[in-house]
């Protein structure tokens, strides 16, 4: 289905879940809080992350297990243990179920969405797959640790982004921290914690035209493609 005929393919994008949570918990919170006027515009694949959960999950009680973390940390954030494996593990999605327009993020998955393209410029993590485009990043923040985080935001981000930032999040700071490392970032503002949030109209306003933004950017690019076809 080309461009002839009018229909644009959905955006895809990989869905990043939060420390000891999984793929079924993130898609399960997206679905429940997003309208369909957003879901009917992106498809989302929603994987485990590649370790069991070496603790307590914080969601025990509220969602079923099992729980995943991407990658563990010291009570500083600033010591990674595990960070190359997890890299890996993502780019071997990518590799088997991509290709995928950009990465969604809540949380621990927010901090590697956030910090992946940089990663990925750096010739750091995903190289063997093509380059990260767009983000949307849920209660997000800056990595910790010193060289992963001089390698990711050494340089401007400048792949169009969307950061919903919570009032009560206490990762609000650091969301705001994060910003500073991206190039005309969209910012959708929401009252509550550190959650999925549902939208006001403002935000859903927001949401649906990047999500237009990055339809058009697909209906180019079948263009360009046709037409080097042809030629």
């Amino acid at each position: 289905m080309g461009s002839e005929a009018g229909i644009v393919r959905k955006p895809r994008f990989l869905g990043l879940h939060g420390f000891r949570t999984s793929g079924a918990i993130l898609k399960k919170q997206i679905e429940t809080k997003w309208p369909k006027s957003v879901l009917e515009k992106i498809d989302i694949v929603y994987p485990d992350a590649p370790f069991p959960a070496q603790g307590k999950s914080d969601v025990e009680g509220i969602f079923d297990p099992p729980y995943y973390e991407w990658f563990q940390f010291n009570k500083e954030f600033t010591t990674y243990t595990n960070f190359d494996e997890c890299l890996a593990y993502i780019e071997d999605i990518i590799v088997k179920q991509g290709p995928f327009d950009g990465l969604l993020g809540f949380s621990q998955g927010a901090i590697l969405s956030g910090g992946l393209p940089g990663l990925q410029a750096k010739g750091v993590g995903l190289t063997k797959v093509s380059k990260i485009k767009y983000l949307i990043i849920i209660g997000g923040a800056k990595f910790r640790n010193e060289s992963v985080a001089e390698k990711s935001y050494s340089s401007p981000i400048r792949c169009p982004s969307v950061h919903f930032l919570g009032e009560n999040d206490f990762l609000k700071p650091y969301g705001l921290e994060l910003l500073e490392s991206f190039v005309d970032p969209v910012v959708i503002w929401h009252p509550k914690g550190h959650t999925i949030p549902r939208f006001d109209e403002e935000g859903l306003g927001m949401m649906l035209s990047f999500l237009r933004r990055i339809e058009q950017d697909i209906l180019s690019e079948n263009q360009e493609e046709e037409i080097v076809v042809e030629a």
